[in-house]
């Protein structure tokens, strides 16, 4: 049975694959070498493929990550530089003003996600490895923290995994459960969520191989599964999804390098992403600077490595895929640039281009649909 929320998660979801306008916001460092000084806006025409000049839409310090709200007026960002959490207000021109900021409890903010409703933001924070929950007022700014929670324990890398260290947030497909990525305790965290409060409930865990490392995750077109990069192994682990319960069950944990290429502890994943139709699902792996791509069988829930696409640029972190499916935009943190790919619609290979632009240590894309 689809919920009030699952339907409106549907709804977005077939509108903003309906429209060909968009605005790709970006987010990143600033300082340093960086010559950026908060979050962009770019155009960008899913017919075409046209790529306009990233503007500079709100002067922000180091907007790392951004997440859209489901109505399109409001941005939110964490700022790994202060701790903050910031609210901002989407101007007809994409431009945007600040709303408010609020601070919480956990250290070094670095991945922000909204609920279908648009009344709920959660927060996942490296270095103390801990999640925070804000409620979303009317007006699109943020409370203070309706819930927090901390992560306890280590893994077996010494170096890597002495403590937690929450790397992201997920909403389930349902809008019932908030799933945080732990790399240090090599786990994947499930929360009951209330969206009236805001509250966060354990609720178990899934668990990916020792010393793995955790990152990011994405839900099977179908919400059936869920995909799991590991940082530190270079792998990616696919988990059977059982959404009545919220919870994971480990299926199989696949290597996203080539089988030439030797494992590497310079090498790290960062984003995981499936295209539309559910048949590809993509990996950024930084300094071998790369995009693998994986097929899954939903069948069997199997994931089989089948290539890697030079990303174009200096360490892919964060890319995204705009909602057609027709194209990936690759973000590099090093060398400050943003590649376009066609996806060819029936191998699912990643095709360059040669359209690209600057946007200063970005490591977040993100895609408005236009009326």
């Amino acid at each position: 049975m689809v919920g009030t929320a699952g339907a409106l998660a549907a709804g977005q979801r077939t509108a903003s694959a309906a429209a060909s306008k968009f605005r790709v916001y970006f987010g990143g460092y600033t300082g340093g070498t960086s010559d950026s000084k908060g979050i962009y806006v770019a155009d960008f025409d899913a017919a075409t493929g046209d790529f306009g000049l990233p503007m500079l839409a709100v002067e922000a310090a180091s907007p790392s990550f951004l997440e859209i709200h489901p109505s399109g007026k409001y941005v939110y960002a964490v700022g790994e530089g202060d701790g903050s959490v910031r609210a901002f207000s989407v101007r007809p021109d994409g431009q945007m003003n600040l709303i408010n900021r609020v601070a919480s409890k956990g250290k070094g903010p670095c991945h922000i996600n909204i609920d279908k409703t648009g009344k709920v933001a959660v927060v996942a924070y490296y270095e103390s490895g801990s999640a925070a929950s804000f409620l979303i007022k009317d007006d699109g700014s943020l409370g203070e923290t309706a819930s927090f929670v901390q992560h306890e324990g280590h893994g077996v890398d010494k170096e890597r995994q002495a403590g937690p260290h929450a790397h992201s947030a997920n909403f389930s497909p349902d809008n019932r459960f908030v799933f945080i990525c732990d790399l240090g305790l090599d786990k994947v965290f499930s929360y009951k969520l209330d969206a009236g409060t805001g509250a966060l409930t354990p609720n178990g865990f899934g668990t990916c191989p020792p010393g793995a490392g955790p990152r990011h995750l994405a839900f099977s077109t179908s919400g059936s599964h869920v995909f799991v990069n590991n940082e530190i192994a270079l792998t990616e682990t696919t988990f059977a999804y059982d959404a009545a319960h919220g919870t994971l069950k480990a299926l199989d944990t696949v290597s996203v390098l080539p089988k030439n290429v030797p494992f590497s502890p310079t090498y790290s994943t960062a984003e995981t992403r499936v295209h539309p139709n559910g048949k590809w699902v993509y990996v950024s792996v930084r300094t071998h600077d790369s995009i693998a791509r994986l097929n899954f069988e939903e069948a069997t829930g199997k994931l089989t490595h089948v290539g890697n696409t030079p990303s174009g640029g200096k360490t892919p972190r964060n890319f995204n895929i705009d909602p057609s499916g027709k194209w990936l935009f690759a973000a590099h943190q090093d060398s400050g640039n943003v590649v376009l790919f066609e996806i060819d619609q029936t191998s699912g290979d990643l095709k360059p281009t040669g359209r690209e632009q600057h946007v200063s240590a970005c490591v977040c894309v993100r895609f408005l649909p236009l009326p």
